[in-house]
């Protein structure tokens, strides 16, 4: 179960790293420069995108962006848990409730406005000064 858990983080973090990198770079790669693309990809941090989902600001997006942060966040929590808490506990129920709500948000971001998407890559990838 613990591993189920960490995985589900994986997804979610992947997803918002192919959402930046697509956003900020192009989707495909004829549009694109692949190595823009791959630094990119790789720019995302998961404390700062943490940060930044759980920061006020967030409220400020569209609903299934503020959703997917929200999940993300939790997300990560859970991971943190199941790889560093020898005595954490997850029981199948609760892993499938999370595989399943990742899988809704990660599908309803992708169908956001593409002002919108843009705007949440460069907020979680790009600090305020």
């Amino acid at each position: 179960m613990k591993r189920a858990v960490s995985t589900v983080y994986y997804a979610m973090f992947h997803a918002l790293c192919r959402n930046t990198a697509d956003m900020l770079v192009g989707k495909t790669k004829a549009a694109r420069s692949q190595p823009a693309w791959l630094q990119t990809y790789r720019a995302v941090d998961h404390g700062f995108a943490k940060g930044q989902c759980q920061h006020g600001t967030i409220k400020k997006f569209p609903k299934e962006i503020e959703d997917f942060a929200a999940c993300f966040v939790d997300m990560q929590e859970a991971r943190h848990r199941a790889d560093y808490d020898p005595v954490s506990k997850f029981t199948r129920g609760e892993v499938t409730a999370m595989i399943r709500e990742a899988g809704a948000v990660i599908g309803k971001i992708q169908k956001v406005a593409t002002s919108a998407r843009i705007a949440f890559a460069a907020f979680v990838v790009m600090r305020k000064r």
